[in-house]
């Protein structure tokens, strides 16, 4: 593969090069390479079965890229699991991958009850002597290389299979597409359990680039996080909208914190006029680009660099042209092409289309598809072209993003219908400005001795951090003796919302 290659080689001709680096912690691209070897080694002499997935659980260490590089230079797709990822889940993942092999890099203990899993620490992998692998046991052309589980309509997270040749194809549109080449710093803002985190980590490693990574404690504390943005050299930014405006609300936060500043990349969520408007006059030596793309087309497909010209024109910015190698089709109820200017499903049509969730050939089967001959996607996402311009219109079903995360609506009502307080619930996003801003929740409460609803509130909430991540728990709770149906006795979800914007 020649992402791995080209990483091999700059291990080879520049070893010293700054590879990743987060507060105290960074490493080399002699290092990495070296390690990920060494981890390649180790799994190999584990003996897990061929192709089989490995979880890799930790936060922002440099150990979790090498732990990715080892899996699959050993043959391996890897899962990448955060550790702000409640346990619940995370044993959902395993049963649902049925990987047999977890490598911990963090330095937080990992108790799973799967006695038939084997966990390993990261330093116990690299602890002894080794044979460099050859490329013949690199994950290659159809062959998956990472797995990346997302939010599933049934309350079961679903896992989305990227082989090599769908990053290659991402990787390689990035480098040539955008000016990004040649051993810059790219800003890592989203924690490697989601897509947006690829958008920075290939193509850094590709181009000979340095990964900044940001975690989650420097998120927590702004004075700490503007103070490593201040050290960083950043150049290259990858993020969601949300995250740049909430570094926008300090005024600090401009070419002179990060004077090389050169290029920012948005993606995961709507991209607000306001917010490059106030990035342009703030930063006025970097472009910006607005792109478009589910993790199961491998992260983005579309963009567009936002100028002068587009801020004029449109109040809601279009999300660009595909990229060389893919087609963008728009269809309507009857899977016929739609014309210009008229809303449609949004379909992928090319190289980077995932082959599908691992082991639900149900799910597969629905999404996936050939179209032409080339791989498929039917995104339920709306959309219209204007122009030559793809403008992204929302979802056509429950599913939604916010914050960058994409999520089920009825994932979440699933998990907090469980709760022993609740009879029933109805989750609603809260728009500003054509932009989610929050998760409302409407509850039919079953019988309890709380006073107060905080505390009622705080009891349901407490239950879903058991088995929700903490950005998928709705910010609002209200409590409702009924709630609204449709005369075939489906909740009214357009009543509901209205109710709640009252």
């Amino acid at each position: 593969m020649k992402l791995i290659s080209n990483i091999k080689r700059l291990a080879e001709t520049q070893p010293n090069a700054l590879a990743f680096v987060s507060q105290d912690q960074k490493i080399r691209y002699g290092e990495l390479w070296k390690k990920a070897e060494q981890t390649a080694s180790s799994i190999l002499n584990l003996d897990p079965k061929p192709l089989s997935p490995i979880l890799i659980y930790g936060h922002m260490e440099p150990d979790m890229i090498v732990a990715f590089l080892g899996s699959v230079t050993a043959g391996h797709p890897y899962i990448p699991v955060d550790t702000s990822i409640p346990m619940e889940r995370i044993t959902k993942i395993i049963e649902s991958s049925k990987t047999k092999l977890v490598i911990n890099v963090s330095e937080e203990p990992l108790f799973i009850e799967d006695s038939s899993v084997q966990v390993v620490n990261s330093a116990q992998l690299l602890n002894h002597s080794f044979l460099p692998v050859t490329m013949d046991s690199w994950v290659k052309e159809d062959e998956t290389f990472y797995i990346i589980y997302t939010s599933g309509s049934t309350g079961n997270p679903k896992g989305v299979q990227i082989s090599a040749d769908n990053l290659q194809s991402f990787v390689d549109w990035m480098v040539e597409d955008f000016p990004i080449n040649g051993g810059l710093r790219f800003l890592n803002q989203a924690p490697f359990s989601f897509d947006l985190s690829v958008m920075d980590l290939y193509p850094a490693l590709a181009s000979g680039g340095t990964i900044f990574a940001i975690t989650k404690e420097m998120i927590a504390k702004p004075k700490i996080l503007f103070e490593e943005f201040k050290k960083s050299n950043t150049q290259v930014w990858t993020s969601t909208p949300s995250f740049a405006q909430m570094c926008l609300m300090d005024p600090t936060f401009n070419q002179e914190l990060l004077p090389e500043l050169s290029v920012f990349l948005f993606c995961g969520e709507i991209l607000p006029v306001s917010i490059c408007e106030q990035l342009k006059h703030r930063f006025p030596k970097a472009k910006i680009f607005n792109t478009y793309g589910p993790t199961e087309a491998t992260v983005a497909v579309t963009s567009v660099e936002v100028k002068d010209e587009i801020l004029q024109e449109y109040q809601t910015l279009p999300v660009g042209k595909a990229k060389g190698d893919t087609q963008i089709v728009l269809l309507d109820e009857n899977q016929q092409p739609v014309s210009e200017g008229e809303k449609g499903e949004i379909i992928i049509v090319g190289p980077s289309v995932s082959k599908g969730y691992l082991g639900q050939k149900e799910q597969t089967e629905k999404a996936f598809y050939i179209y032409n001959g080339v791989q498929a996607y039917r995104t339920g996402d709306a959309g219209y072209i204007e122009h030559g311009l793809l403008f992204y219109k929302g979802r056509m079903d429950f599913q939604i993003k916010l914050h960058g995360y994409r999520m089920e609506l009825e994932e979440i009502e699933y998990h907090i219908a469980k709760s022993k307080y609740v009879k029933s619930a109805v989750v609603v996003p809260i728009y500003q400005k054509e932009k989610i801003d929050y998760l409302s929740v409407l509850i039919i409460p079953t019988e309890h001795n709380f006073e107060k609803e905080y505390q009622l509130t705080g009891a349901i909430k407490k239950e879903l951090g058991e088995v929700l991540p903490a950005y998928m728990i709705p910010r609002k709770f209200s409590y409702h003796e009924e709630l609204p149906i449709t005369p075939n006795g489906k909740i009214d979800r357009k009543q509901i919302r209205e109710k709640v914007l009252l």
